[in-house]
């Protein structure tokens, strides 16, 4: 083997290709050339094929590349060695290079025919085309499909909103809200329904309406008829108690059926309210026909009193007699207190106010609480420094106290503990700030403090109102707290509340300080010790048995009188005897002129006059009629002689103040 490739390779009696070629220049140069550049040709394309097979290592069939760049590599020496043989005669050389390429043809061809079926269902340029063309196509698809599907979502999501916001106003609504379809059967019962009937939800679902409407389902022409229009019913609960409603009704349609949609509002607070105004117009009617009935009885009273005075005065020396004129009087007196009981319950009586020792008036209401409350409700009292005196009504400031112990007792169910205080406070700027009605001062200040259940802001807020409660029908008229105010505020004082639920309740009644201008002392009952005087006094009357009494007491007290039974009369009195020094006039007067109006004209004629006003009715009635001043001076009917004299001399001093 060895011996044959030594004769194979030897190439000694070999001649160069050139000779063949004859040493042509041209010849040789051209052949040269050629195989120059294909050999440069060949020679790059395996360079490029291992940089694309090293790149693109994605590319299947790698190897077949591998073996394609062998093949054009040893072709590329073929030419190589053909330029090499025009002078040098290495044949032997160039024949194995050229068999080593002719093994790697074989090779590559016979790898490659197998390979073709795999190699055509490679995708042409065309079909990559289209298959883009698609996949975009699809992509745009599967865009507008989750574009869809977003919009989907979206509608679903607010659907969703939606039905949860409707059914919160369903759920929270203070009316109840009821569905049923056109078989009347109940298709949605919300919470405050559930409040209303007594009934759950699950309880009445699917059941007929009619259960909480029986009256109004048995006198309905058809099955939906009466339900379809609404109106005020009777609602039946679960325990067969009824109440009072208002239906409103709409209808709808929904999957094709007609369905009605109920709102139900408890009209049971309104009936009250129409009831308690009901009653409050009758007090009304009342009240105004107990004041004039007072009116007219307090002057026959007047009368009687008067003459019985009289009497007893000439009668000194008839014991026997003189007794039977203190009788008279006294039951005068009598027939007066029930007078003020009569205008008491219509709530159109006069106050009286006077100095009230507060520290007394507690110490003496804590006695008679400690008889009028539960044993386990403790009652404590409290009270600051110094002397504490106020100047209001002590009876109104008595039942106002009682009634907000009262109040405080029903707010502690299983006891607690009642403080009643007193001190003097000052209201200042800020205080006005938030109570502007108030006037800055210093006030007498009586508490009353309890430890009981509370009030909520809603409560407190309302808790002035008339009629207002929070106790059962029928257990309170929701006038305790307004009298209170009423009382307080007629006083020229100021009333406040202060609660939280659970921790107890303050009510503060703020009255005006009693200083010696305000004090009205105790009137003695006999003659020496009423205060007398000499001036002349013009009495305007119109009744004649009371003008009488009235000029004959008068003049008792020294006084120099002029009568007149009319305004009219009165003014003409006045422009002619310039003695005069005083008006003592009825607000109340038949002719068109009041007691009012009759001293407004008088007080042009002489400016400065005083003016003393006497009549039966209460001073508050006349001043929400537009009869009387607040701060007029007013002797109410029936009155005792020193009663009289205390109050001409009241009239005199106020006039010589405003002078």
């Amino acid at each position: 083997m060895w011996a044959y490739f030594e004769r194979l390779l030897d190439s000694s009696m070999l001649s160069p290709h050139g000779i063949c070629l004859l040493w042509e220049p041209e010849l040789i140069w051209l052949h040269v050339v050629s195989d120059a550049c294909i050999a440069a040709a060949y020679f790059s394309i395996p360079f490029a094929l291992a940089i694309l097979v090293t790149k693109r290592r994605d590319l299947k069939f790698g190897w077949v590349y591998w073996a394609f760049a062998i093949f054009i590599m040893a072709c590329g020496l073929t030419h190589v060695l053909s330029i090499y043989t025009l002078w040098v005669p290495i044949y032997g050389i160039e024949g194995l290079v050229k068999a080593t390429t002719a093994v790697a043809s074989v090779v590559t061809a016979a790898a490659l025919w197998p390979l073709l079926p795999k190699i055509l269902t490679i995708p042409s340029p065309f079909e990559l085309r289209q298959v883009q063309a698609a996949l975009e196509e699809e992509e745009i698809k599967s865009r507008d499909a989750t574009l869809l599907l977003k919009q989907v979502g979206e509608a679903q999501r607010a659907m969703r909103d939606s039905m949860a916001r409707l059914t919160a106003i369903v759920e929270t609504a203070v009316d109840g809200v009821i569905l049923f379809d056109a078989q009347d059967r109940i298709l949605l019962f919300n919470p405050a329904c559930e409040r209303l009937f007594g009934y759950r939800a699950d309880e009445v679902m699917g059941r007929h309406i009619g259960m909480l409407m029986p009256e109004a389902a048995a006198a309905s022409d058809s099955r939906t008829g009466h339900f379809a229009t609404g109106g005020e019913a009777i609602g039946l609960r679960k325990d067969e108690s009824t109440f009072p409603m208002d239906l409103s009704v709409g209808q709808a349609r929904q999957d094709g059926e007609l369905i009605f949609v109920g709102i139900i509002h408890d009209l049971t607070t309104r009936k009250l309210t129409e009831q308690q105004l009901q009653q409050a117009q009758k007090m009304e009617t009342v009240g105004q026909l107990s004041g004039g009935i007072a009116h007219d009885f307090n002057n026959l009273l007047t009368v009687i009193i008067g003459n019985a005075e009289h009497l007893s005065e000439q009668l000194k020396a008839r014991p026997d007699l003189k007794r039977f004129a203190d009788d008279i009087c006294q039951s005068g007196e009598r027939g007066a207190e029930l007078t003020q009981r009569l205008l008491a319950f219509s709530r159109r009586q006069l106050l009286q106010p006077q100095m009230i020792d507060c520290r007394g008036l507690l110490d003496s209401m804590f006695k008679l609480l400690k008889r009028t409350l539960r044993e386990n409700v403790e009652i404590r009292t409290s009270s600051g420094p110094g002397t504490i005196m106020a100047f209001a009504d002590r009876t109104q400031l008595e039942s106002a106290v009682l009634n907000l112990a009262l109040n405080a007792q029903d707010a502690m169910p299983s006891g607690g503990h009642l403080t009643l205080s007193t001190e003097l406070v000052a209201i200042d700027d800020d205080y006005r700030v938030l109570h502007p009605e108030v006037a800055s001062g210093t006030y007498a200040l009586i508490s009353v403090t309890d430890d009981g259940e509370g009030m909520t802001p809603d409560v407190t807020a309302r808790a002035f109102e008339p009629f207002f409660t929070t106790k059962e029908v029928g257990k309170a008229s929701g006038l305790g707290l307004s009298m209170v105010y009423g009382f307080a505020k007629q006083s020229n004082g100021h009333v406040s509340i202060y609660s939280e639920a659970g921790l107890g309740t303050t009510v503060r009644i703020y009255l005006p300080r009693a200083d010696a201008g305000q004090t009205q002392a105790d009137l003695a009952d006999g003659e020496d010790t009423a205060p007398r005087g000499y001036e002349t006094i013009l009495i305007a009357e119109d009744d004649p048995f009371v003008r009488s009494s009235a000029i004959r007491r008068v003049e008792a007290l020294g006084y120099r009188v002029v009568a007149a039974v009319n305004g009219k009369e009165a003014l003409q009195q006045l422009r002619t005897d310039p003695s005069i020094d005083m008006l003592f006039t009825d607000i109340v007067m038949p002719g068109g002129m009041s007691g009012w109006e009759l001293a407004d004209q008088a007080r042009r004629i002489r400016p400065g006059l005083p003016v003393l006003f006497t009549s039966g009715y209460a001073l508050e009635t006349l001043v929400e009629q537009g009869r009387a001043h607040a701060q007029a001076i007013v002797l109410t009917k029936p009155y005792r002689k020193v009663e009289l004299a205390q109050r001409l001399r009241d009239a005199f001093a106020a006039a010589a103040v405003a002078s």
